[in-house]
């Protein structure tokens, strides 16, 4: 079982990446809204496991598979599905990327360096199995997506 879940994570990282890596060819705007929506819904789903964890009993697998699907998404190189013309539009839902995300690239670099790095962290601190530092490593990770929500998020 543990295979399959290894597995399962890497084909989403293969498909968001492999999507990302091919967005500006073949994905219409659309499409690519879609797609990065649904890697960050993906990814809010992985941030809840580790919540749900660290509140509650704490299952060192699902951490560490939650991290790892956070971490895969984090480096996939998923900027390639902020296309012009993918501001505005529909995926599953109207995006609420706001303007400024297109605009402020050295602060969008900024926060989404820290985003990188705090996954790379989760993942690692995940594999160590230590509940009270997995806890800490989540809390900086959950500001690293503040920061990008509170800047370049519009609210529904």
């Amino acid at each position: 079982m543990k295979a399959s879940k290894k597995t399962l994570a890497l084909g989403l990282a293969l498909v968001i990446g492999s999507g990302a890596a091919t967005a500006q060819v073949i994905g219409k705007a659309d499409d690519q809204i879609r797609w990065r929506q649904s890697a960050y819904h993906t990814m809010a789903w992985s941030m809840g496991r580790i919540k749900a964890n660290v509140e509650g009993t704490y299952n060192k697998d699902q951490v560490i598979e939650a991290a790892n699907v956070i971490q895969a998404i984090a480096n996939s190189k998923m900027g390639a599905l902020f296309q012009p013309g993918t501001d505005s539009g529909k995926g599953w839902k109207n995006t609420r990327v706001k303007k400024e995300f297109f605009s402020d690239r050295e602060t969008l670099g900024k926060v989404a360096g820290t985003y990188v790095k705090e996954a790379n962290e989760m993942a690692k601190v995940a594999a160590s199995g230590d509940a009270a530092a997995v806890k800490a490593q989540f809390g900086k990770l959950g500001d690293a997506c503040g920061a990008c929500h509170d800047k370049f998020r519009q609210e529904d």
